[in-house]
């Protein structure tokens, strides 16, 4: 038998990499539009305007692809892409099977605490909306379904969802110069299943309020049409 190896000890890191930094910075940028559809980006820019090596810029543009944010085309510079209609719809019924399911078993485990905590977060969005806050509100949304996943006990659901929602999200932040108020009165709708433990009601009520992007979405590229890819509806 070989001798055992050892290894040496080290203090690790908690602080978010180089790169992590990078990608999260891009990422709310696209998100949030101050990188919209069709915005060029090169690797050699964006790390001169960051302060950074290009490496974590690569690693971050290597990322957002595979989300479905960044075209990245050899020799040529790389594009923020187009909002597909066709892929916003994948991700909402994507959304939709998984957070069903992971609502409605909330519905039968959360406890009196849980439950608070995410009574807490729709306290703060209704703030958020008082403020006109967009960006505050859309990380508060996100907060909103992961902590029903996690506290379901399928946080692993979150994972796949927010790898399959990049276009939708674009469309969510649109959506919410008219839409935040409407999308706040369906997560209290959502609550009240939940505080009555109705695994059946709760998922219906996120079925209504996942497929309500079917209605935004037209009304979206009616006004931003430059915004979206011209693939097949």
């Amino acid at each position: 038998m070989a001798d055992q190896v050892q290894i040496r000890a080290v203090e690790l890191s908690r602080a978010p990499s180089v790169t992590e930094q990078v990608f999260e910075h891009l990422y709310h940028q696209v998100i949030e539009l101050d990188l919209p559809p069709g915005t060029r980006l090169s690797e050699v820019e964006v790390s001169r305007q960051l302060g950074v090596s290009r490496q974590p810029v690569r690693d971050a543009f290597y990322r957002l692809s595979q989300l479905g944010f960044l075209l990245i085309r050899p020799q040529r510079a790389t594009i923020v892409t187009h909002i597909s209609e066709k892929e916003v719809m994948h991700a909402r019924f994507i959304r939709t099977a998984l957070e069903m399911e992971t609502v409605r078993a909330a519905a039968e485990c959360l406890t009196d605490a849980q439950l608070d905590r995410l009574d807490a977060l729709l306290d703060e969005q209704d703030a958020a909306i008082a403020a006109g806050d967009k960006v505050l509100f859309h990380a508060l949304d996100d907060s909103f379904h992961k902590q029903i996943c996690e506290l379901s006990g399928h946080e692993f659901a979150w994972a796949l969802i927010r790898d399959s929602k990049a276009h939708m999200d674009r469309v969510r932040y649109l959506s919410l110069s008219f839409g935040a108020q409407s999308a706040h009165d369906d997560h209290k709708v959502i609550m009240t299943a939940l505080r009555e433990h109705n695994g059946d009601k709760a998922a219906q009520a996120m079925r209504v309020h996942l497929s309500r992007i079917k209605t935004i979405i037209g009304r979206i590229r009616e006004s931003h049409p430059s915004f979206f890819a011209n693939d097949e509806r």
